[in-house]
């Protein structure tokens, strides 16, 4: 079961790259790309935190920094006893 994925309109930085990349390892530019592809998947199993998701996608490259909880000074309610009566 042979796959294959062409890349079209790569940059030729990008390309030269990859082939140096894959050369120091010793593998083919289609095997080292596997590789990356595999690595980033192993990476980003799981679900992650929807704040998570939101600082990998707006973070700070992107100007965006999530303010921490105790800066709104949020307390969750709490349903006790003493504040029912």
């Amino acid at each position: 079961m042979s796959t294959n994925l062409t890349v079209r309109d790569i940059d030729p930085a990008d390309k030269s790259w990859l082939r140096r990349e894959a050369r120091d390892v010793g593998a083919s530019m289609e095997e080292f790309v596997r590789r990356l592809i595999h690595e980033h998947r192993r990476k980003t199993e799981g679900r992650a935190k929807p704040s998570e998701a939101f600082a990998r996608h707006f973070g700070k490259r992107h100007g965006v920094v999530l303010p921490t909880r105790a800066r709104y000074h949020h307390n969750p309610p709490s349903f006790t006893e003493d504040t029912l009566k």
